[in-house]
């Protein structure tokens, strides 16, 4: 029986329409949920001042490593049940649902648990300056408490994209950046709970949107949901997920360890880089939604077309979101460039002119290579739709072995020079990787696509 919740087919139609009416959607919950992080600088900084900026700048390495680990594992997972309902294989797509939740489950407690025990040693590891430690410690020991809700929400969103539904995630997304924007102001500016409050704020938020984002998958997708017999999965359906998980998530985190350890020579810096470097990051982050959206659209659109063998409609769709992509790069770039430092002040409050000038320098040195950034997440998410695992995890090791190289040359030898080139040459390399490596692979692909639907 056909559900009556919303469910996109991506295997039939326009590439451009099924992927921008999949990632506009998309697009406003990622600027929604970047609302958290933005209004948490724009509250501290407006009531706290610049040091309490810097105790966030300090921690945002080990942040960012949380809700990338929780995304990309869940977008990991949700690869396998987008290949699944493209196939039309609802038996194996309810026990792969089953042990998504079973995997989450394990990962989120035991991830909580290690990260508290160890959070002080590794601020300590990260250089994180003694004027502001224990700021830093409150504010992440918050975000890290949480990391079951952050996960759980994950999974919930992934389930509905992999569904094709990229709307009601964004509903939920829109009501807890509500709620955390009032949260943040009650906690922070009324109730004097400092920069801990504006953490706490964020996982209540998250919360909020789990549990309604868990309720609606349950009202309105059962069908897709395990029912007795699928809570015992298959070990090959188990193992499919985990690699493919932790694959993607892999990406990731040697991504974020890299800038853990590129974090810890660049806190030796001092405060006002410290401010000046999350800052800025704030809007690289911001001016990156788009990036993400659409290749988060094209994964799902390649990861239904590749469940169903329909290797034809992939590779015009990677060409698309390419362009799509390399596109708002060049409009975004134009605009930090022409308003960098006003939106600097906007997102931070700061006044101070070291913390000004440096941020903007930061800001126009990154921007200039931007548009690398587009053509990396559209080849990056394209492989691992179609089943690459090894690929975008060697690429995020070239990744790992330029941070590596800054934390221990560039940013002694350059100081903040070191740091705002690090990630634009890191980019061209990763490219370059990727773009080799996909034009292999894809021959291979294409090839054997080719020789199935023959027999």
């Amino acid at each position: 029986m056909k559900p009556k919740a919303y469910v996109r087919d991506m295997t039939e139609g326009s590439p451009f329409r099924l992927i921008v009416s999949f990632a506009v959607p998309l697009l406003i919950g990622n600027l929604f949920q970047q609302l958290y992080s933005l209004v948490d600088t724009m509250v501290v900084g407006y009531r706290l001042g610049d040091q309490a900026i810097a105790a966030i700048g300090a921690t945002v390495s080990l942040y960012s490593l949380i809700i990338h680990f929780a995304c990309d594992l869940n977008n990991g997972y949700g690869i396998v049940i987008t290949q699944k309902f493209g196939a039309h294989e609802p038996k194996v797509m309810r026990q792969a649902v089953a042990g998504m939740i079973e995997l989450n489950t394990l990962v989120g407690v035991g991830l909580m648990a290690a990260s508290l025990a160890f959070l002080r040693p590794l601020l300590h590891f990260m250089n994180t300056p003694s004027e502001i430690f224990e700021q830093s410690y409150a504010y992440i020991f918050a975000i890290c408490a949480g990391i079951p809700v952050t996960i759980a929400y994950n999974m919930f969103a992934a389930i509905l994209r992999a569904l094709g539904n990229s709307r009601s995630p964004l509903l939920f997304l829109i009501l807890s950046s509500i709620l955390n924007v009032v949260l943040d102001i009650l906690l922070v500016w009324v109730w004097d709970a400092g920069i801990a409050g504006a953490a706490i704020a964020t996982v209540i938020a998250q919360l909020v949107s789990a549990l309604c984002s868990g309720l609606y998958v349950w009202r309105n997708y059962r069908e897709y949901l395990p029912r007795k017999e699928d809570l015992y999965v298959p070990g090959s359906v188990l193992l499919t997920l985990f690699t493919t998980g932790f694959a993607m998530a892999l990406t990731s985190c040697v991504v974020e360890l890299g800038t853990v350890l590129f974090q810890r020579t660049a806190n030796l810096l001092g405060e006002m880089f410290i401010t000046a470097h999350s800052a800025s990051r704030r809007i690289v982050i911001m001016m990156l939604q788009p990036i993400i959206s659409l290749a988060v659209a094209n994964m799902t659109y390649v990861g239904q077309n590749f469940g169903a063998r329909k290797m034809e409609r992939i590779r015009p769709a990677v060409r698309l979101v390419m362009m799509m992509e390399i596109i708002w790069c060049l409009f975004a770039a134009g605009t930090v460039f022409l308003f960098g430092e006003e939106m600097i002040r906007f997102t931070t409050g700061t006044t101070n002119a070291d913390v000004l000038e440096n941020a903007v320098f930061s800001l126009r040195i990154q921007f200039v290579l931007y548009p690398v950034l587009g053509v990396l997440f559209c080849y990056r998410n394209a492989m691992q739709a179609m089943g690459q695992k090894a690929v975008p995890v060697l690429s995020s090791c070239i990744e790992l072995g330029m941070k590596l190289l800054a934390a221990y040359w560039l940013i002694p030898k350059l100081g903040f020079l070191g740091v705002c080139i690090t990630e634009p040459v890191t980019w061209v390399l990763m490219v370059l990787f990727l773009a080799v490596a996909y034009h292999i692979f894809q021959k291979k692909w294409f090839a054997s696509s080719n020789a199935s639907s023959e027999c």
